[in-house]
């Protein structure tokens, strides 16, 4: 794809300085600019390859003055590291949207309906009663089972799996490998120490614009839905449990484990390993650090959660403070025991 330096300022709600008709169809470091290619200048260390790059253009601040001249094309903007990221995000968006088409061999079972400008790669497969919205594209290996809806726009990459009666909204992007739908961990133990499986008979839905990382996995229900609210995003490698509930704008990094029947409110950030029990809740806009445990409810909205038993930051710290002086307390302590 080509655009020329007048589309791309007209996007940046910026100013070309030099020729607005030159073409460009590729994003370059400035480092390592060649002709046809874009880059930007945000950092001033990095300003000296701005005089000798081969770019055909190159983004910058308006407050920008150079120091020596320049022969590629200058694109002004307001803030060349945001406008430079606006420009990646629509590049972005034009290649997932880019592919249309049927690659054979794939299959699709004639009772599903499939919207308009969709894409379905090779070796993909789509079961029975399933509703594809327009412009989803299904990458080779995805499989979708029975009555499965996808809503318009959403991305399943290569080798997802889609388990019967998912729910997926608008805008949604499905990485390599996750698994939305699998049975829940559901065992009744028995009297002769056997475990005796609980059908899992519910589904998982997905809200409009949720991202789900590679080899995440979502799991089904027991009964009713788990629930991922619109606008989270799931990182990889992340167990998400029976029953769950992920609240709207929530943000989950990687290796995090969430036991059944748990609810996380809105606006929350649980970062890496974190390890989260079953039936309990989660407030608003709750922060996890990384490896926490939490093991009840967080009530209060707003915190910080720190620590293997999950204390609050504070309280961690004041407690922290005192352990790291232990050794020299106990020093003390023998000390005092020999002068009795």
């Amino acid at each position: 794809m080509e655009f020329t330096l007048g589309q791309i300022a007209a996007l940046l709600q910026g100013k070309v300085e030099g020729d607005e008709n030159l073409g460009v169809s590729r994003i370059d470091k400035i480092q390592e600019g060649k002709a046809g290619g874009i880059s930007f200048l945000a950092n001033e260390k990095y300003e000296q390859y701005i005089y000798d790059t081969q770019a055909t253009a190159v983004i910058v601040s308006n407050d920008f003055e150079p120091k020596q001249e320049i022969t590629c094309a200058l694109i002004r903007v307001k803030n060349a590291y945001t406008g430079f990221t606006t420009l990646l995000e629509k590049y972005a968006e034009l290649n997932k949207l880019a592919k249309i088409g049927v690659e054979e061999p794939s299959f699709c079972d004639q009772s599903s309906a499939i919207g308009d400008n969709c894409y379905r790669g090779a070796f993909s497969y789509i079961g029975k009663q399933c509703i594809i919205g327009n412009n989803v594209k299904i990458h080779p290996n995805a499989i979708i089972e029975d009555q499965v809806h996808i809503g318009e726009n959403a991305i399943i990459h290569c080798g997802a799996k889609i388990k019967s009666r998912t729910i997926i909204g608008k805008n949604c992007e499905i990485h390599p490998g996750a698994v939305i739908g699998s049975d829940g961990f559901g065992f009744a133990p028995q009297e002769d120490g056997t475990y005796k499986t609980i059908p899992q008979l519910g589904n998982v839905i997905l809200e409009d614009n949720v991202s789900v990382g590679s080899n995440t996995t979502i799991d089904c229900a027991t009964m009713g839905s788990t629930i991922i609210r619109k606008g989270a995003k799931i990182d990889n490698q992340v167990q998400i449990a029976h029953n769950v509930i992920v609240g709207e704008n929530t943000v989950i990094a990687s290796q995090t484990g969430i036991s059944g029947s748990t609810e996380i409110g809105k606006n929350c950030v649980i970062a890496g390993q974190v390890g989260i029990v079953g039936h309990i809740k989660i407030a608003d806009n709750t922060t996890i650090a990384a490896k926490t445990g939490i093991s009840k409810n967080i009530k209060k909205r707003g915190q910080t959660i720190f620590g293997y038993m999950g204390m609050d930051l504070k309280d961690f710290l004041k407690s922290y403070s005192i352990f790291k002086n232990l050794p020299q307390l106990n020093d003390r302590l023998r000390e005092l025991e020999k002068k009795e």
